[in-house]
Parts: C-alpha cells; structure tokens; sequence
C-alpha cells in the first residue's frame, strides 16, 4: 500500500487527484491511500441532501464554504481543517467479499484506531461509519469504478463540529456529529492526539486490517 499525505487540499482538487490515481490502479500500480485535510467544503452524494442544507448556497459562498456535488454513495456532509480525511484508491476485486466487505474494513479500521486513544466506538446496523455514544464520528462513502475505489472516510479529531451546524449530518435527524477530541474531553482527559499521531495510527491500521482482509 502506497501512502501518500497531500496536506490541506481543496477539495476539488483532491477530487482529480484520486481520479488520476484511480487509472494507475486500474493500470497495475499498487493500491493507495491518500491522507488530507480540507478547507471548509459541503457535499452532497448520490443519495441527495440538498434539502437537508440548513442555509442557502449563496450564504455559503460569501462565507467562503465551497458546495460540490460528487460521485460518492451517501448523502449531505461536510469537510474542514481539523477532520482527516482518507481515500483509499483500491482494488477491491481482487478481495474476498468484494464491496461490502472493504466498507466494513474501512469502519474496522476507524474503530480500531480509536481504541489506541481509549475511545470506544462502534458500527450502527444499517447506518454507514463509526459511531461512539456521542454521535457520529466518522462519515463514509465510497464510489466503485471498473472494480477500484475512490473517495473513503472523513474522521473529526477537533473539537469544533459546527459546520455540521448547516446540515443534517448523512440526512439523519437525530444525529450529531462527534469528535476524537471531544470525546477525550468528556472522559476528562487533558492531552489531545494532534493529526500527525492519529494519520500514524490509521496508517497502521489500514495495513493490519486490509492484509488480513487479502489473505481471508
């Protein structure tokens, strides 16, 4: 697995990087997983969402809040610097149980990973992501072209949430968003993980969870 940290990177330029890595891939390069942060960005997936934006999208432009429409499963969310983002650029034909199966390495991975901070946090059955007793703490959505895949997860580590404030987190009324730091505070714990500690951890992860998922 190739990993690479593109830093903080708009969003649409993310966007044609992945595609750009997408067709390596598909050409034989090994599998990717690019990490980053974005600047303030709402999404909307193929499941819709636009009915779930809280204000209007001109309010989000004098704000300088990017809105893009992307090829991703799911529905509404958001991005912003303090939130990790991970796109893994993967072959999944070539791993047993196919799609459903990477997803829900994908989530194993997070819940995984948090656990090296003390967190515990868990799957809910037929909501995608990683929930802890707070609300959601990591959103996912994939998209599957020619057998690999593009786009991924975005995991809050700062505290601040309140872009969420402008929509309905996945259209899920009754969710809030969560955060690793957050969730440290509420246990009472004064030291925070900065980016870098936790990218390490998730990069571990990712290798430990998708090489077992290859040799299942």
């Amino acid at each position: 697995m190739k990993i690479i940290d593109l830093g903080l990177c708009p969003y649409r330029e993310a966007q044609q990087t992945q595609l750009d890595r997408h067709t390596k891939v598909l050409d034989g390069a090994e599998d990717t997983l690019f990490l980053l942060e974005h600047p303030r960005v709402i999404t909307v997936g193929k499941g819709g969402g636009l009915e779930h934006l809280h204000v209007r999208p001109e309010f989000l432009a004098s704000q300088g809040i990017d809105l893009v429409h992307v090829t991703r499963g799911g529905n509404i969310t958001c991005h912003f610097p303090g939130q990790l983002v991970g796109y893994p650029i993967f072959r999944v034909d070539r791993r047993p149980g196919g799609v459903k199966r990477f997803f829900h390495d994908m989530e194993e991975t997070v819940i995984r990973s948090l656990s090296w901070f003390g967190l515990s946090a868990r799957r809910w059955e037929g909501r995608a992501g990683v929930w802890t007793a707070s609300g959601k703490v990591c959103s996912m959505g994939i998209a599957v072209k020619k057998w690999v895949t593009y786009h991924g997860l975005a995991l809050n580590v700062g505290e601040n949430t309140s872009l969420f404030d402008m929509i309905t987190l996945c259209g899920l009324a009754d969710t809030k968003a969560a955060s690793v730091h957050g969730e440290l505070k509420a246990l009472g714990r004064v030291e925070r993980p900065g980016m870098q500690e936790i990218k390490d951890v998730l990069v571990q992860e990712f290798r430990e969870v998708f090489a077992d998922s290859k040799m299942a």
